[in-house]
């Protein structure tokens, strides 16, 4: 079971990871009351990242989605609720149980700042190119740095996020 930080190239195959996930996901809900979206570094087109695909889904009330927990690791998600202590606001699901895994969940009430912030990061990085290779090399360095380390890689990638969302308000 290894948390090793790795960052790989991009790969045009992580959409449709993505896709097949959503499409998954989407007859667990009723149509319309959910939002299903590919965030962090792997739904940027050309963007290195640590090969997770990240999915945001944003629901209603986080009732809605611990009532289909059940459901979901049915799906083979692993419902992770020891993140609740970082986030509380969040509910953190992971595929597969074991490692590596090879998907992120991130469920949260729609319109949350969770919520708004990984849309508006991701939406950036699309739209300004330089700002996305400079993310790029900065998680190279830090994936040599923090190889064994993945808190400390995610916390050294905090000020150049909060910098990329100050200028997106």
């Amino acid at each position: 079971m290894s948390d090793r930080v790795v960052v790989a190239p991009w790969d045009p195959a992580w959409p449709a990871r993505f896709e097949h996930e959503r499409d998954r996901l989407l007859p667990l809900f009723e149509p319309g009351r959910v939002r299903i979206e590919h965030v962090g570094s792997t739904a940027v087109p050309g963007l290195a990242a640590k090969p997770i695909v990240d999915v945001l889904l944003g629901v209603p009330t986080l009732a809605e989605i611990e009532a289909r927990i059940p459901a979901l690791e049915a799906l083979g998600w692993q419902y992770v609720p020891e993140h609740e202590e970082v986030f509380p606001d969040r509910r953190f699901l992971a595929r597969p149980a074991a490692r590596p895994r090879s998907h992120h969940l991130h469920a949260v009430e729609i319109g949350t700042a969770f919520f708004r912030d990984h849309l508006a990061f991701r939406d950036h990085l699309r739209a300004h190119p330089a700002d996305a290779a400079a993310y790029a090399a900065l998680k190279r360095r830090l994936a040599e740095r923090f190889r064994d380390d993945r808190p400390g890689y995610t916390e050294a990638k905090t000020a150049f996020i909060e910098g990329v969302l100050a200028r997106c308000r």
